[in-house]
């Protein structure tokens, strides 16, 4: 007799085992979920959540800025075909410019462009200005109103970001060849970034979390 209810208690065992991991999972799974996903610090991850476009693309700028308005035109580009064949705009199409090492002029404020001497070091002139004193991607000149700026872009709904590691990196480099403090220029640094920038620890974590929240991709 033991012999044949043996494996039926085993069976009802394993049966009251499973349904208790059942019942546990989701409130271990949860748990899990909101520690490991709460950030640290005060980083801003919000702007992700209110984004609100059916039509969402990421454009990851990874080349040196070669031109100008550089890789902004592309963003231009994207938004007008939108508004011109399907008529839609912000807040129905969303988009984001996610800026590391290559890209770092175009988040600069002017003042951090002119101490720091961005156009020398990323080698950017504009027409007859060779060595511009003020950020050339921040807005449109009187005489080319339709280039792309990152202001006029801001107007139609995009987020620039800036990539942290990215940011690290330079802060170093500026000061060891001002002989500050890293601190000190990392802090002048991210206080400079243009108005409504977003620091984002890693432009390869903006990549991943921009594709969770339903964005396109793109390599400008």
């Amino acid at each position: 007799m033991s012999d044949r209810t043996s494996p039926r208690r085993q069976f009802l065992g394993a049966v009251a085992v499973a349904a208790g991991a059942t019942i546990l999972a989701p409130i271990l799974g949860d748990n899990e979920v909101r520690a490991s996903e709460t950030p640290d610090g005060s980083w801003d991850f919000a702007w992700l959540e209110q984004m609100k476009g059916k039509h969402r693309q990421l454009f990851d700028v990874v080349r040196k800025i070669e031109d100008i308005p550089g890789p902004l035109h592309k963003v231009v580009t994207y938004l007008d075909a939108w508004r011109d064949v399907f008529h839609l705009e912000h807040p129905h199409v969303s988009t984001v410019v996610g800026i590391s090492g290559g890209g770092f002029p175009i988040n600069v404020g002017d003042a951090i462009w002119a101490k720091y001497k961005i156009a020398e070091k990323w080698q950017i002139s504009d027409g007859p200005e060779k060595r511009p004193d003020h950020n050339v991607f921040l807005d449109a000149p009187a005489t080319d109103a339709k280039r792309a700026s990152v202001r006029g872009l801001q107007a139609r709904g995009t987020t620039f970001t800036q990539c942290n590691v990215a940011l690290t990196a330079i802060a170093k480099e500026f000061a060891l060849a001002t002989h500050d403090t890293f601190d000190k220029v990392y802090a002048e640094l991210v206080a400079g970034l243009n108005p409504g920038v977003k620091l984002m620890p890693a432009n390869t974590m903006l990549i991943g979390l921009a594709q969770e929240h339903g964005c396109a991709y793109e390599s400008v």
